[in-house]
């Protein structure tokens, strides 16, 4: 059966696989490592464009080495799971000062770096140096168990490790390329977690999902334990058509981004030595993270002239382009609000 599925999946990769993604038809290991990590986590439409706008800015290895990482960030802006764009930064810095500006050939080499873990790295050595190395992120895990009947929860070590050496045992002599980019194809277009279009599936023959009706209980999923609320406080303090931003810590929650001053107002204006003229409280805007659900309480506030705050990170920046500045997903939309109120 092994044998089977990789053949057919290959065979169908070939066929009807995805062949026309920017990050394809090369052998470029950045141009591929980029948008491996681009796609970590998130969906192939979302990455595109900003895949697109960052080989804009940062060409190659060594110009992104080279920028601030306020400029990485500002361009990673509502992707979404920013430690990747410090990872990625720390990266590029890494391949240019040890490597020379060249990415290591092997899957263990490229393990070792920032932000790529062993299914990138397989993959990334896949593509660009055609090696032979697996690959197994969510999609891979879902169609592997979906296809040999794998039970219990993927994030469990022993099912992890199981799932690593029947990775590895379906490994083609040849058309590495092919095969990790069908296993790829077939878990973002046909094998997807909820509707799985079996029909058109090349391996469903020998699928034991499909043969039992289980495809809803494959995988098993994980243990669901309560989901922690939490809530946080924003003045948005407005002068004369500009917002004042402040740049977070590196790390943590929304690493390296602007938004708006945290805190209650009373303490924020006095703690940036700013005189209230109005506020008024904006609804609550709530945003779901991997881990936690996050309600903003941002109140508008409208502050006397002024050209200066007294600490450093922070930036007026004027309202109707604040949105466009390097902030996050939820931030942008609370900006756009506001500015569509005054306009």
């Amino acid at each position: 059966m092994p044998l089977t599925f990789t053949n057919r999946l290959i065979a169908w990769q070939k066929r009807a696989g995805r062949h026309d993604l920017p990050w394809q038809k090369t052998r470029d290991p950045y141009r591929i490592w980029l948008s491996e990590i681009m796609l970590q986590q998130t969906q192939v439409s979302t990455v595109i464009p900003y895949y697109q706008r960052f080989l804009a800015s940062f060409p190659d290895v060594q110009a992104l080495a080279a920028a601030p990482i306020e400029a990485v960030i500002e361009h990673w802006a509502g992707l979404g799971y920013y430690a990747r764009a410090r990872n990625l930064h720390r990266c590029a810095q890494r391949v240019a000062a040890e490597f020379a500006g060249e990415f290591p050939q092997s899957a263990e080499q490229l393990a070792e770096l920032p932000g790529i873990g062993r299914s990138t790295a397989a993959a990334i050595a896949a593509f660009a140096f055609g090696q032979r190395a697996a690959i197994l992120d969510g999609n891979v895990k879902r169609v592997l168990c979906r296809q040999f009947g794998v039970e219990g929860f993927p994030g469990q070590a022993a099912i992890h490790n199981q799932l690593w050496e029947l990775a590895e045992r379906l490994l083609p002599a040849g058309d590495i390329e092919a095969y990790t980019q069908g296993l790829m194809d077939l878990g973002a277009t046909l094998c997807g977690r909820s509707r799985p279009r079996c029909a058109d599936c090349p391996v469903a023959a020998d699928c034991i999902a499909r043969r039992d009706g289980r495809q809803g209980e494959l995988p098993t999923a994980r243990p669901r334990p309560a989901v922690p609320e939490r809530t946080a406080s924003f003045a948005l303090i407005v002068d004369d058509g500009r917002l004042l931003l402040e740049r977070r810590p590196p790390s943590g929650l929304w690493g390296g981004l602007l938004v708006p001053p945290e805190g209650e107002v009373e303490g924020t204006l006095q703690r940036l030595g700013l005189n209230l003229i109005a506020q008024r409280p904006l609804p609550p805007l709530k945003h779901a993270f991997t881990h936690f659900r996050l309600t903003l309480h941002p109140v508008l506030c409208e502050v006397e002239r002024s050209l200066t705050v007294g600490e450093p990170g922070l930036e007026w920046i004027a309202l109707e382009r604040a949105a466009d500045a390097g902030v996050p997903a939820p931030i942008r939309k609370l900006i756009r609000q506001v500015a569509n109120s005054r306009d």
